[in-house]
Order: structure tokens, then sequence, then C-alpha cells
């Protein structure tokens, strides 16, 4: 399985469409372990683009803190599980709280 956040600065950046890099966590969800990181760059910012490219990349959980209406949207259509209002942490320790049923968020930080 793949969970993805976006990253600014080695932590979750607060909104899904500005951040200039990604982690992508792949992990074992029945051992509820990670197995490994990637951080990539994040393609041009325009409508659609980072949906699609998630979504090509194989991932199906995105964790964010704010995200807009219109990308969680998309995101869904693909299949990915849109989990917002995630604190800004390291990516690391949040997907283990995730896997571990720990993680605990508040509103949506994004209101477009």
């Amino acid at each position: 399985m793949r969970i993805a956040m976006p990253v600014q600065d080695g932590k979750l950046c607060s909104h899904f469409g500005h951040a200039p890099h990604f982690a992508l966590v792949e992990v074992d969800p029945a051992e509820k372990r990670i197995l490994n990181v990637q951080n990539l760059s994040a393609p041009p910012h325009a409508a659609g683009v980072l949906p699609d490219w998630l979504h090509r990349e194989g991932v199906e959980v995105v964790l964010v803190g704010g995200i807009g209406a219109r990308a969680k949207n998309l995101l869904e259509q693909h299949g990915i599980t849109v989990l917002a209002g995630v604190p800004i942490a390291e990516p690391t320790p949040l997907v283990q709280a995730y896997l571990q049923g720990s993680l605990v968020t508040a509103e949506n930080t994004c209101d477009h």
C-alpha cells in the first residue's frame, strides 16, 4: 500500500496543492510497518495534475492538512482515500499513527 502526503521543509505541508515535494510511503498494512519512503518533487501546479500523478504512482491514501473540494473529489474518483486535517509533522510518525489507528485530525485547513 502507498500513502502520500505533501511535504515542505521535511514536514507535512499545510496545503495539498502548494507542496514542493511529496513523501510516498510504502507500507505493509497487515504488519503496520513502513517499508520504504520516497521524496519526490511535485509536478508543476495545474488543475487535476496532482490527482492524476498520485494515481499513476499507485497511491491509495493521501494524508493532508488542507485540500480543496475539487482536488479531494478528483482523488476520490481515482479511488484514493483522502484524510484531511492532519497535523503538521514529519511524514514517518504521521504514517505510523495512521497505521496504528491513532492519527488525530482536525478540520480541513483549506476553504476552496
